[in-house]
């Protein structure tokens, strides 16, 4: 008898991605530091029930980004980006005679898939300064907070084209 499909990755199996199951695994019990009986239950429980739930996510037809060269340099731009913001949020702070320009702004893009606006609405809320607060798929646009805008539209620009644009050609 032939499995039933499940949402857009097929069925569901435990221990379909056995390499990312271990990879939790190995990941929960360094995080706890300890090899104690407890930990390597919910190592195993962890290891089998979070691929499962993001099967749809991870299985999807269109899962595998398309072009690892820029999966990489997309990553090495919002690393970079992560320090930059850092040091500015930082001089924000500690320079008292400053006040910030907070503001909110709607970021308008043009992704397709929903993993890739998830994934602009993540990179956006890891960049210190900023808060991504609502994603609108009808209007195709993202609620952003940024704690510092002098010029709220060049900011939305540069979120479209450091981010939303290498998206859309990672996920097509």
């Amino acid at each position: 008898m032939k499995p039933v499909p499940h949402g857009a990755g097929g069925p569901r199996r435990w221990l379909a991605r056995p390499v990312l199951s271990a990879a939790i695994a190995v990941a929960w019990l360094l995080l706890q530091g300890s090899l104690a009986p407890v930990h390597w239950l919910w190592a195993a429980g962890l290891a089998l029930l979070l691929p499962w739930l993001a099967h749809d996510f991870i299985d999807a037809p269109s899962a595998a980004p398309r072009r690892a060269g820029l999966v990489l340099l997309l990553a090495a731009r919002v690393l970079l980006d992560i320090v930059l913001a850092n040091l500015a949020v930082a001089r924000i702070v500690l320079d008292l005679r400053r006040a910030p320009q907070p503001a909110w702004l709607r970021v308008r893009h043009t992704l397709e898939d929903p993993r890739a606006v998830a994934l602009l609405a993540t990179i956006i809320t890891m960049t210190p300064g900023t808060v991504s607060s609502v994603i609108d798929e009808e209007r195709r646009e993202i609620l952003v907070h940024a704690l510092d805008a002098p010029d709220p539209q060049a900011l939305v620009a540069a979120i479209l084209q450091r981010y939303a644009q290498p998206l859309k050609e990672i996920f097509p």
